[in-house]
C-alpha cells in the first residue's frame, strides 16, 4: 500500500492532477458535443461524417511524419533547455512541410476511391486538413511536457474540448453535417494558435544539436506508423461494420456505443502523459523503472477491478444517456469494457516503455500483426455478431496487444541495461 502511496503522491507533484482533471472535464465537455451532433444532425448524414472521420483519424499520427514523437523522447534525453527549444524549432519546420504533403497525398489518392457513401470523398477533403493543425497542437503539447510545465499542457487540453464543444453546437446547429465537419477541423486549429505563443521559443536560436540525425527522423517515422495502426485498430471496426453490414445507422450505433469505454482510456493516457518525461530522463535506472512497473501495475489493476464492476451494475443507465435504444447492445458495451482493461494494466505502460528506450518499431511490429488478425477476425465475427462480434475482436486483440508488449520490453531491456554496464 505505501507503494501506490508514493505513485499517487509523486503523480501530484508533477501537477498530475491537473492534467487528471482537465481531462476528465474536458472528456465530459466532449461527450457532450458528441450528444450534440447526434441530436442535430440526421443519423444518415452523421454516419458519412464519422465514415470519413475515421478515416482521416488513424492518418493524424503521421502527420509531420512522426516528429512529434521524436521531439518528446529525444528532448527528454537533451540536457539543457535550449537545446529542448532548437528541437521543437527543427521539429515544427520540417514537420509542418511534411503534413501538407500527406495532405495533398491524401486529397489525391482518395479521389480515385469510389466509396460506397455519397459526398464521403468531400468530407474527407475538408477533415484532411485537420492534419496541420492537429500537428502543431501536439509540438507544443510535447514542449510543455518537456519544461516539466504539466500544468499547462493539461490547460491546452480543457481549453481544446472548450472550443470544440461551441464548435460543434454552433455550427451543426446551423449547418447540420458540414458544420459538424467544420467544427472538428477549427478546434484543433484554435487551440494551437492560442497556445504557440504561450512557450516563449526563441526562433532566431540556431544551437545546433547531435541528436538530429537519421535515428531520430527513424524514432518519429515508427512511432507515428505504430499510433497510425493502432487507430486503425480501433476505427478498422467502424470501416468494416460499414462495409460488411452496409447500414451506415448500424456505424452509428457501434460509434457511439464505444464512445464511453474508448473515452475511458484518458486515465492511463494522463499518468503516461504526466510521467513519460520523467521516466524516459531516469530510463537506465533500473530499480527506479521497475518500481514504476510495479506501482502502476498495481494502480490500475485496482481501477480495472473497479470500473468493470461499475459497468456491470450500471450498464442499462449508462447507455441509456446516449439513448434508450442503445440499452439492448450491453453486451458489446461490457465486451468494450473488459477490453480496454487490458490496456489499462499492460499496453498503456509497456507500450510507452519501449518507446522511452527507443524501440518504436516493436511496437509498429506489434499493432501490425493484431491488424491482421483484427480485419481476418472481424470477417467472420461481424458477418455472425454484427456490431457484438467487432467488440469481441477489439477485447481480445487489446489483451494480446498487451501480453507482447510486456514480454517484448523486458527482453530488450535487460539487453540495454547489459550494454550499458
Amino acid at each position: 500500500m505505501n507503494l501506490l502511496k508514493s505513485y499517487i503522491s509523486n503523480f501530484i507533484n508533477r501537477k498530475g492532477n491537473y492534467v487528471f482533471w482537465a481531462t476528465i472535464i474536458a472528456k465530459i465537455l466532449s461527450f457532450v458535443a458528441s450528444w450534440l451532433a447526434l441530436r442535430l444532425v440526421p443519423n444518415n448524414e452523421l454516419g458519412v461524417v464519422l465514415f470519413a472521420y475515421n478515416i482521416i483519424i488513424f492518418l493524424i499520427p503521421i502527420g509531420g511524419l512522426g516528429l512529434h514523437q521524436s521531439l518528446i523522447r529525444y528532448g527528454a534525453l537533451a540536457k539543457s533547455e535550449a537545446e529542448k527549444n532548437n528541437l521543437f524549432l527543427y521539429v515544427l519546420k520540417k514537420g509542418l512541410l511534411a503534413s501538407i504533403i500527406l495532405i495533398l497525398l491524401i486529397i489525391c489518392i482518395c479521389f480515385f476511391i469510389n466509396f460506397q457513401f455519397k459526398n464521403t470523398y468531400t468530407y474527407i477533403v475538408v477533415l484532411s486538413f485537420i492534419i496541420l493543425p492537429s500537428f502543431l497542437l501536439e509540438i507544443i503539447r510535447a514542449q510543455f511536457r518537456l519544461l516539466h510545465n504539466n500544468k499547462i499542457f493539461a490547460y491546452t487540453e480543457f481549453s481544446q474540448s472548450v472550443i470544440l464543444l461551441i464548435s460543434v453546437f454552433t455550427l451543426s446547429y446551423f449547418f447540420k453535417e458540414v458544420g459538424y465537419a467544420i467544427a472538428l477541423l477549427t478546434t484543433p486549429l484554435l487551440t494551437a494558435i492560442f497556445f504557440l505563443k504561450k512557450l516563449n521559443i526563441n526562433y532566431k536560436s540556431k544551437i545546433k544539436t547531435h541528436v538530429i540525425d537519421f535515428s531520430f527522423w527513424r524514432y518519429g517515422f515508427f512511432a507515428s506508423l505504430s499510433n497510425v495502426v493502432t487507430q486503425l485498430l480501433f476505427a478498422i471496426d467502424i470501416l468494416l461494420i460499414g462495409y460488411l453490414l452496409e447500414d451506415t445507422e448500424m456505424i452509428t450505433n457501434y460509434r457511439y456505443i464505444s464512445l464511453i469505454p474508448f473515452s475511458l482510456l484518458f486515465l492511463p493516457r494522463v499518468f503516461i502523459s504526466t510521467d513519460f518525461v520523467t521516466f524516459t530522463e531516469k530510463i537506465y535506472d533500473k530499480n527506479y523503472i521497475v518500481n514504476y512497473i510495479k506501482s502502476y501495475m498495481l494502480f490500475f489493476t485496482f481501477a480495472s477491478l473497479f470500473l468493470f464492476a461499475f459497468c456491470w451494475f450500471f450498464s442499462t443507465e449508462i447507455l441509456s444517456l446516449l439513448d434508450t435504444n442503445f440499452v439492448k447492445y450491453t453486451d458489446t458495451f461490457l465486451i468494450l469494457v473488459l477490453g480496454i482493461t487490458g490496456i489499462y494494466i499492460l499496453r498503456g505502460l509497456f507500450g510507452n516503455l519501449l518507446s522511452s528506450i527507443g524501440k518504436a518499431h516493436i511496437n509498429y511490429y506489434i499493432s501490425s500483426f493484431a491488424l491482421i488478425l483484427n480485419v481476418i477476425s472481424n470477417y467472420y465475427l461481424i458477418s455472425k455478431y454484427g456490431i457484438k462480434g467487432a467488440a469481441i475482436t477489439s477485447a481480445i486483440l487489446m489483451w494480446f496487444t498487451g501480453i507482447i508488449s510486456l514480454l517484448w520490453f523486458f527482453v530488450l531491456y535487460k539487453k540495454i541495461l547489459l550494454k550499458k554496464a
